[in-house]
């Protein structure tokens, strides 16, 4: 617990004085019985009524004492438990931006929402909660009990039997809520899952039917966790009707024996008021210590899963890098007798004892059926993923031996996956270059073959767009990721299979652009088409991770059966079309 102190530190003065104010609140609250007493005994047995003004004037003045004393006791309590929360919550996101995709692979997108969202709530709550009570509860328990004991010692007895019945009933109520917390919070996550995974293919789903399906995927989630939260909340509504009915009992009790004793004259009528209030007291300081503790068998759990998050060990890290101001400069790229597997543990591997080099401003082609671990391959440059052996060499140097942002900084990847994010077309781009010029921007876009449907819109570049980029068709999606990497002017530039979706003809003018707006950068592309990468100056031929053919068109096509069969597959079909 001791790493959460940073986010304590900063706030100090507020986890203090929140709590202090709350002791004005309980002196309050302690102190207006007695004085309800003293009306009663003093003021009204004797007609006293300049008494009864003086000492309803006292009340008066401790309520805006006890009033001022609670809001600003709740103030400050929000105060550092929202702030606590914030900090926390960046430190969390920050840890989730340095993941590796090994790292992302731990976790479901569904389950850091939560662990983001709904879990450092919880811990946001319990804190709120633990400030305003810590000091509270425990002062209004031992001044109630004081105050009970020097007013009538026989009747506190009554309340001293019940107190470590309730505190036993209560622990076992906690015991038997926290695993079920536990799995609650799990359930949420599942859920989460599901709504995030259909709201982002919502059109698949359309276009598949499978609305259907959805909905009953939907529903069984949605059911396990109204039932899981039932589980939980089963338990922890006891403790309210156990709280009453043990409150009752005693202050039946209380009424009896001191009923007796007022009939005896060995207790005046308005200590007998006011110690029933005091009863009142303990047994609602009592209660309000199970909610912290009840609120804390969840937070707990919560706080277990975002310490899981934060106790993560980044694979991909700058430690041990020898070079950490070294950038890229020229962009030439080899990989020696590399190998890697997802798992550690894994028997196989997916690529294995990859040998190749590609010199700065080249072109590498990358074929290969699917699965046989194109992808997998260039992730390794820019360190999304770490080969298991080998080396990955970046202008002669290990890319372990990069900083990470440096590297990176020197290549630009189109994913397989295009992706684009909510806003203008014109931010999206300025991805690349948060600097770039708008003269930059349209040269990148020409040479992305982007700016002619761009231009087409009423809005132009300020054109907005959807999440995910949903409102461009797929292709102009593509040439938007492109012109986007273009514009980072990078030393390596990346194409997994970008142009998938985008017609023989603009693919050729894409690749025609390369020429002149990145002439002396490295190329490597990825494709199905064959007639994307025949005209590089190497092309890398993998099957079930090896590689089974290097050199160029001509000599692949003379030596390579595998090249060979993919080559008249699809020339095939191309005459046949």
């Amino acid at each position: 617990m001791s790493r959460y102190w940073k986010y304590i530190r900063p706030y100090i003065g507020a986890f203090i004085v929140g709590p202090l104010l709350m002791i004005v609140e309980v002196i309050g609250e302690v102190a207006l019985p007695k004085f309800m007493a003293n009306i009663i005994n003093i003021g009204a047995a004797q007609h006293n009524v300049p008494y009864i003004v003086g000492m309803g004037a006292a009340m008066i003045v401790t309520a805006l004492l006890m009033m001022a004393g609670g809001i600003g006791g709740a103030y400050f309590a929000a105060k550092a438990s929202i702030s606590f929360s914030s900090d926390l919550r960046s430190d969390v996101f920050d840890k989730v931006q340095k993941f590796s995709f090994a790292n992302l692979d731990q976790f479901s997108t569904g389950s850091l929402v939560t662990r983001l969202t709904n879990d450092i709530t919880q811990v946001q709550n319990l804190i709120n909660m633990a400030l305003r009570m810590m000091l509270r509860a425990p002062g209004m328990l031992i001044g109630a009990l004081i105050m009970a004991f020097i007013m009538n010692a026989q009747l506190a007895l009554v309340v001293l039997v019940v107190i470590p019945v309730l505190i036993t009933l209560i622990a076992i109520v906690i015991k038997v809520a926290f695993p079920r917390f536990e799995i609650m919070q799990k359930k949420l996550d599942s859920l989460n899952s599901t709504i995030q995974e259909v709201l982002t293919n919502v059109r698949v789903i359309k276009s598949f039917v499978r609305g259907g399906y959805e909905q009953e995927r939907f529903a069984k989630a949605n059911e396990e966790l109204k039932e899981s939260s039932l589980s939980a909340f089963k338990v922890v509504i006891l403790n309210m009707p156990i709280m009453m009915v043990m409150m009752n009992v005693t202050t039946l009790g209380v009424v009896w024996f001191g009923g007796k004793q007022i009939l005896a004259g060995e207790m005046p009528v308005g200590d007998l008021t006011a110690f029933t209030t005091y009863i009142v007291q303990i047994l609602m300081s009592l209660m309000m210590l199970a909610m912290v503790l009840l609120q804390s068998s969840r937070a707990l759990a919560s706080l277990h899963r975002i310490t899981e998050v934060l106790d993560t060990e980044v694979r991909l890290t700058d430690v041990g890098c020898v070079y950490p101001e070294k950038t890229v400069d020229s962009g030439r790229v080899e990989f020696r007798d590399v190998s890697f597997r997802y798992y550690r543990e894994n028997k196989e591997d997916v690529l294995s004892h990859i040998n190749f080099k590609v010199e700065s401003g080249q072109a590498l082609g990358i074929i290969g059926s699917t699965g046989s671990g194109k992808t997998t391959l260039v992730q390794m440059i820019p360190r999304l993923y770490d080969a298991i052996s080998g080396q990955v060499l970046v202008d002669g140097v290990n890319v372990k031996d990069y900083s990470l942002k440096n590297l990176r900084d020197g290549v630009g990847m189109v994913l397989q996956k295009n992706v684009l994010f909510s806003g203008t077309i014109m931010e999206n781009l300025m991805w690349g270059d948060p600097e770039a010029s708008r003269e930059e921007i349209l040269e990148a876009s020409r040479a992305a073959q982007a700016d002619p449907f761009v231009s087409s819109f009423t809005e132009g570049y300020m054109t907005e767009l959807g999440q995910g980029g949903v409102n461009v068709s797929g292709g102009q999606k593509q040439r938007l990721c492109i012109a986007r990497a273009l514009l980072k002017k990078p030393k390596i530039l990346i194409l997994d299979d970008s142009t998938s979706a985008v017609d023989t003809a603009t693919e050729a003018r894409i690749r025609e652009s390369f020429n002149s707006t990145l002439k002396d950068a490295t190329k490597i592309i990825i494709a199905q088409r064959i007639t994307s990468v025949m005209e590089a100056d190497q092309i890398l031929v993998l099957d079930e991770g090896k590689i089974v053919g290097i050199g160029n068109h001509e000599q692949l096509l003379k030596d390579c059966e595998p090249y060979q069969e993919i080559y008249y597959s699809q020339m095939d079909k191309e005459a046949s079309a």
